[in-house]
């Protein structure tokens, strides 16, 4: 990954351009049933809170690159994610 646009995304994070959203405890017992249901996608922790955290606040797109594992699970909200960039 590129350091300076990591450096660029923690800066607009400071700076409030962005919000990070925390992990709830109800997002925590998604989070497992997530990764039991795609163990065979071999997703980690983070793509499993992501997933967690998009269907919580019904968010029907996602700023991802990995539209590998994205494309596949279905989250509970819609029937897929609108994956950004497209």
């Amino acid at each position: 990954m590129d350091r300076a646009a990591v450096d660029a995304l923690l800066d607009e994070i400071e700076q409030g351009t962005y919000v990070v959203e925390d992990l709830l405890p109800s997002d925590y017992r998604r989070l497992r049933e997530l990764l039991a249901t795609y163990a065979d996608l071999r997703i980690g922790f983070v793509d499993a809170a992501v997933l967690a955290v998009t269907e919580r606040l019904r968010e029907p797109k996602l700023a991802t690159l990995d539209h590998r594992h994205f494309s596949v699970m279905r989250p509970r909200h819609v029937d897929a994610l609108e994956l950004l960039p497209a």
